[in-house]
């Protein structure tokens, strides 16, 4: 299978490219790291392939869209999943410049991602694509507005493309859970050391991503296990 996932260089991102690269399958990744990424080059070789991109730059995801769909068929599972978390605070001490910096990359990023990669999906009339929402993408706690917004957001985004696709493609908003992550560490501090490692995460998330079909389009499902 040929999976494109987004923010690959850490976290939840890195975690499951490297469980589906373990399993058998083709990774096509980016993320904003450039020393992460080349680290991924250097690990691991052809058919996979890591490109530093920011996906809240339509321009340079329609760049890296166009190399990737240029040189083979278009992904089976695409997977949006990165993403940022504001620094905590009530929503009035969030300046706009933070606020955006959140939304460009955890909703216009998922909406580039999708406007780049999708068209050559539905063409072909098969594939999955899976947004990553939050716990608070369908409840909400005090400081993180800005991050509830964007995974509400992506909530209502991923049900309207579920509408529009053609008969046999699946568009899934994904509650991952609470793992043990620096995103979570920036929300929770210590307390994120309670809760699964992204590897350990990643070894029941990805046959359950994986598994995903037309059967589920349109569904907010959760990882099984997932604590909101």
């Amino acid at each position: 299978m040929k999976i494109v996932i987004t923010g690959v260089t850490r976290g939840l991102g890195r975690a499951l490219a490297e469980e589906f690269i373990r399993l058998g399958h083709t990774v096509i990744g980016c993320g904003r790291s450039g020393t992460e990424i080349f680290d991924l080059r250097m690990t691991y070789a052809a058919p996979h392939d890591f490109s530093t991109v920011d996906v809240g730059l339509d321009s340079k995801v329609a760049l890296w869209a166009a190399r990737v769909l240029e040189v083979g068929s278009p992904p089976d599972l695409l997977i949006n999943n990165a993403g940022l978390m504001n620094r905590r605070a009530p929503l009035w001490e969030v300046d706009d410049r933070e606020f955006t910096k959140v939304a460009d990359v955890n909703l216009r990023g998922v909406a580039n991602v999708i406007r780049h990669f999708v068209p050559a999906m539905v063409a072909a009339k098969k594939g999955v694509i899976v947004n990553l929402s939050s716990g608070w993408g369908r409840s909400v706690a005090p400081e993180v507005a800005p991050y509830c917004a964007t995974k509400y957001a992506i909530e209502g985004l991923t049900k309207a493309l579920a509408a529009e696709l053609p008969a046999g493609m699946a568009a899934v908003p994904l509650n991952p859970g609470v793992i043990d992550t620096d995103m979570l560490r920036q929300a929770w501090a210590d307390g994120a050391a309670s809760y699964p490692k992204a590897a350990d995460w990643a070894r029941g998330a990805a046959p359950f991503i994986l598994a995903l079909g037309p059967k589920d389009n349109g569904q907010s499902l959760s990882v099984p296990g997932a604590e909101d």
